[in-house]
């Protein structure tokens, strides 16, 4: 869909039956918002003086006054398929009112990451970052849970985990737990689902590279979708959530993209596979180097490496996320690089081998983040290791091509960790963000709110006795 101008939009309207245009807005947390107008409505002013809404209400820091304008982004319009009203819908920027032109608010997620594009362009190393998250997440056919004072308990249920083997409904085709990696049917229950969900991805722009059952037996699933670049990653990462969760729900599921929601299971995470380009051409390539990786790639990974625990409080921002980050469950847990190594923060897949296509990933973060936040800040840092020349290598970060989960005590306390908590990652965050700020790409405000917004999110969090509290504490 190439929609241009307003004429370009009333048009497509007319001849698809259109009735209402839908905005959808990022709030800091990373969840979407939305305000919906008639067509008829939608104007030439629309897009000159945008849609008038209450920033404050949205989490951001206090600006000049919190009345903001949304202006609409026409090339990401698309039909909501969700609406049973037929609804165009497009997201877009948040602007400061001012005179005599609005102005980008500069803490508004989208404007973040395209903050840190023009930054990286300023620098000369390269004009491009092209990104491609993997999307794990888990299919429950229900999902409770209540906080109470006199009392806090949650409960998920799938047909297909091993617990429901005994049930009246059973076929005997449970899944054992860590066992579902690419299961089939009959075990698999949830590939239609999954290629519903695909579809409307694609029909909303999201080229999707596959699908299938993930590690988890208890309904835990992977989107992978198509490399892109950031800015329209960060975008497409949105859509996915708001398509996988929607979808679910109209087959009479739940999808929840939380890091850990079941404790003996592997955890969602949402890897990020990233490469940069200049003037077309691949940055992060050298045949001769290690892994087939440029200096520049590997200086990247150093910036990443440096900055792993400050960049977990965006990429890992729930109290929930370190629940996952835990040894024992494919996910990283401590500091370094090596190839084709999933124990390792980075991991630099050994199928990847032209040029184009060389690249690593990182593996901690998790879609509990803000996508444009933790896409600007990964480039952010990794930026910064180009600038300052940071050598994985000689920081004694690896390339550690052995399962870092096999070391002994005394070996893994040689090696760098990954922060085992929220506070801890806020804490880094605290002590290391000049990277964040540099080019004024993430304001002071912005990080100093996120941080106190985070911290009494976790301290409300932490003051709930646990459930799993009783059982160990109870009759001392």
């Amino acid at each position: 869909m190439q929609l241009k101008t307003v004429s370009d939009v009333q048009l497509f309207c007319r001849e698809n039956n259109i009735a209402m245009i839908d905005f959808k807005m990022t709030d800091i947390d990373g969840r979407w918002r939305h305000i919906s107008i008639p067509v008829a409505r939608f104007t030439d002013d629309t897009l000159r003086y945008g849609i008038g809404f209450d920033g404050s209400n949205y989490g951001f820091a206090p600006v000049e006054n919190s009345d903001m304008v949304f202006i609409p982004d026409l090339s990401t319009a698309a039909i909501d398929p969700f609406c049973e009203v037929p609804t165009l819908t497009m997201s877009g920027d948040a602007m400061i009112i001012d005179s005599p032109a609005n102005r980008p608010f500069d803490q508004y997620p989208r404007n973040v990451i395209r903050a840190a594009v023009d930054y990286m362009k300023s620098t000369g190393i390269a004009d491009t970052m092209i990104i491609g998250p993997e999307f794990e997440f888990h299919v429950f056919d229900n999902a409770w849970y209540e906080v109470k004072a006199n009392g806090a308990s949650y409960e998920v249920d799938t047909q297909q985990a091993e617990w429901n083997a005994n049930s009246d409904d059973s076929k005997g085709y449970q899944v054992n737990p860590k066992r579902g990696y690419h299961i089939s049917a009959p075990n698999d229950i949830t590939q239609d689902t999954r290629s519903r969900m695909c579809m409307l991805m694609e029909e909303m722009g999201v080229p999707v590279k596959y699908h299938h059952h993930e590690v988890g037996g208890s309904g835990q699933l992977e989107i992978e979708v198509e490399l892109g670049e950031v800015c329209s990653m960060a975008d497409r990462t949105m859509i996915t959530k708001y398509v996988i969760k929607n979808q679910a729900i109209r087959e009479g599921k739940t999808a929840t993209f939380m890091p850990k929601p079941i404790a003996s299971e592997a955890g969602n995470g949402m890897h990020v596979h990233m490469l940069l380009r200049k003037d077309g051409k691949p940055v992060f390539y050298d045949a001769e180097g290690y892994a087939s990786l440029s200096e520049t790639a590997h200086w990247f990974m150093g910036g990443l490496l440096k900055h792993a625990a400050s960049l977990c409080a965006f990429t890992n921002p729930s109290t929930n996320s370190f629940k996952r980050l835990v040894p024992g469950f494919e996910a990283p847990v401590t500091i370094g690089y090596a190839t084709a190594n999933r124990s390792a923060v980075i991991r630099i897949p050994a199928y990847a081998k032209s040029p184009d296509s060389k690249r690593f990933e990182l593996r901690n973060p998790d879609a509990t983040c803000n996508p444009y936040f933790a896409y600007a800040a990964i480039l952010m840092a990794g930026l910064d290791g180009v600038k300052n020349k940071i050598d994985p290598h000689a920081n004694g970060w690896g390339p550690y091509d052995f399962n870092l989960y096999s070391l002994s005590d005394e070996e893994k306390a040689k090696i760098d960790g990954l922060p085992t908590s929220l506070f801890e990652a806020l804490d880094a965050l605290r002590a290391d963000h000049e990277y964040l700020t540099a080019g004024g790409v993430f304001p002071q405000r912005l990080i100093d709110i996120w941080i106190s917004r985070k911290e009494k999110e976790a301290m409300e969090i932490g003051k709930i006795p646990h459930p799993a509290e009783f059982a160990q504490y109870f009759d001392l």
